[in-house]
């Protein structure tokens, strides 16, 4: 017996009709080539995976997104994944094994256990670049360059980036000699940007004056270039490390103006948005429609080492669902000449039919005794025989 209601889905679970399904997989196709002429290559990661495999230097937080499973063969805990860079650095470091810098794609639908507060899928469809092998600032600017390619092939307006550098965070904990459970908290309550509570908890840590203002103005370190200023006379005393990744995020700041003049650029440093899995630069892109980022990537190097080989790694993803609906309001769709063809034995249009359908032209032919006029159908042109010879005509 059915159930009642057997139609719905889980929450936060989604079905693709047929007029979206089309748009996003032209969208899918034209940003792979565009990362395929940027030269990265695609790689098709599993879908299940074991657990180790997939919370590799991930943190708590992707273990508590991700669905788990034993494996009835060979009794290990699986996963399925809800994130694919972690797979994609296991075939950079396993699989491919080159000394030289290592570019690749990927797509694929990944599956949260729990939904986003501002996007109620679980299941998105994860699509991302990642450059595995050089350290340098220009792979950063490198593929920060391929995003905003990506984002505007997509037809998306009013683009904004977003620049922040969780080492200053990282440094500076190291610096004030913090706990492991100090730092966690100190973490979660900038996250949060409740000041009141940083106060309170910067005031029970035994740490010098310095590093108390130091850590206590980090939330205020947002804006535009002038933060950079603001932040180098505020970091004086503090170690290189904090000096250096202020000058590596005014570079490639910097160096990202010269490629996208009008691109408005603001930086936050107290974002530690993937804190336990990026190790240097982290960034995002917004428009005004959406209140939450589209795409963001950042530095995670070391991230191989689990696999067999520490390799620096940067990049980024984005989820093409969310891609794909919010650039359909800028896109101008062109309907498809759609052919409908009459059901018949006839040699001479079944051949016409394949020519058609080889030259790349849709055809639909009638079923015997089916429902639904060729225009009902969605055609937009019908054959017709004209002197024994099948001709395809306007649809009146």
């Amino acid at each position: 017996m059915q159930q009642k209601n057997s139609w719905l889905l889980p929450e936060g679970i989604e079905e693709i009709l047929p007029k979206d399904a089309k748009y996003l997989e032209s969208l899918r196709s034209k940003l792979l080539e565009l990362f395929v002429c940027w030269g990265y290559d695609l790689v098709i990661p599993p879908f299940i995976d074991f657990l180790d495999s997939l919370l590799t230097g991930s943190g708590h937080d992707l273990d508590l997104q991700t669905f788990k499973l034993t494996d009835q063969i060979s009794g290990e805990m699986l996963g399925v994944r809800a994130d694919m860079t972690p797979q994609v650095a296991r075939i950079d470091v396993h699989n491919l094994k080159y000394d030289w810098p290592t570019r690749l794609c990927y797509v694929g639908t990944i599956l949260n256990a729990r939904s986003d507060p501002l996007h109620k899928s679980r299941s998105p469809m994860q699509i991302g670049a990642e450059l595995y092998g050089h350290a340098g600032k220009e792979s950063d600017v490198e593929v920060i360059r391929l995003m905003l390619e990506m984002l505007a092939l997509t037809g998306l307006q009013n683009i904004h980036l977003d620049l922040g550098h969780v080492g200053i965070y990282r440094a500076l904990s190291r610096q004030a000699g913090l706990t492991e459970l100090q730092e966690s908290a100190l973490f979660d309550v900038l996250q949060r940007k409740a000041r009141p509570e940083l106060h309170v908890l910067i005031d029970s840590y035994a740490i010098n004056a310095d590093l108390k203002a130091m850590l206590l103005k980090l939330p205020e370190l947002n804006g535009g270039k002038d933060v950079l200023d603001k932040a180098r006379s505020l970091f004086l005393k503090a170690n290189n490390e904090v000096k250096h990744a202020l000058e590596n995020l005014e570079s490639i700041a910097e160096r990202l103006a010269v490629h996208f003049p009008f691109l408005p650029i603001s930086f936050d440093l107290a974002e530690l948005r993937g804190y336990h899995y990026h190790t240097g630069m982290v960034f995002a892109a917004f428009v005004p429609s959406i209140g939450r980022e589209i795409a963001r990537g950042g530095r995670y190097d070391n991230i191989g080492a689990v696999f067999g080989r520490a390799r620096p790694a940067t990049g980024f993803s984005a989820d093409l669902k969310l891609l794909s609906s919010l650039s359909k309001q800028y896109c101008q769709e062109t309907q498809r000449e759609l052919i409908f063809a009459p059901y018949s034995e006839d040699v001479q249009l079944n051949e016409k039919i394949r020519e058609l359908r080889a030259d790349q032209q849709a055809v639909i032919q009638q079923l015997p005794g089916q429902t639904g006029s060729a225009k009902e159908l969605g055609c937009t042109s019908i054959l017709e025989q004209d002197n024994q010879i099948w001709v395809v005509r306007p649809l009146a």
